[in-house]
């Protein structure tokens, strides 16, 4: 599953560099696919659209730090435990209960953003 971060967040910035995948952004800040990753050319969301890489999307919290859940692996194939929640002050980065995924899923998905 990947991680989310609930509305507790202090907004101290803690997690965003720790993120293998560049997944995390502060709030009201846009995010896109080639943020921190290989990827340059179209990309499938998990929903099923298709963007290009580079095109800015909207931001999923104007309020708080968030986590983007297309680019987040929960550091799988790069830690043994997601980074984001291993340096949260206040444990605000927590398993998302709305997506859960396997290993495997996981693994693709990074395979995927790191060509």
């Amino acid at each position: 599953m990947a991680i989310m971060i609930t509305d507790d967040c202090i907004n101290c910035g803690a997690c965003e560099p720790e993120c293998p995948n560049n997944a995390i952004y502060e709030g009201g800040v846009e995010w896109a696919i080639s943020d921190g990753t290989s990827i340059s050319d179209d990309y499938t969301l998990e929903d099923g659209s298709v963007v290009d890489a580079s095109d800015k999307q909207n931001p999923v919290s104007d309020e708080f730090y968030y986590i983007v859940p297309d680019k987040c692996t929960e550091c799988v194939g790069f830690h043994e435990e997601p980074q984001c929640a291993a340096v949260c002050p206040v444990d605000c980065c927590v398993p998302d209960p709305e997506r859960e995924e396997e290993e495997e899923v996981l693994l693709a998905r990074k395979e995927r953003l790191h060509l």
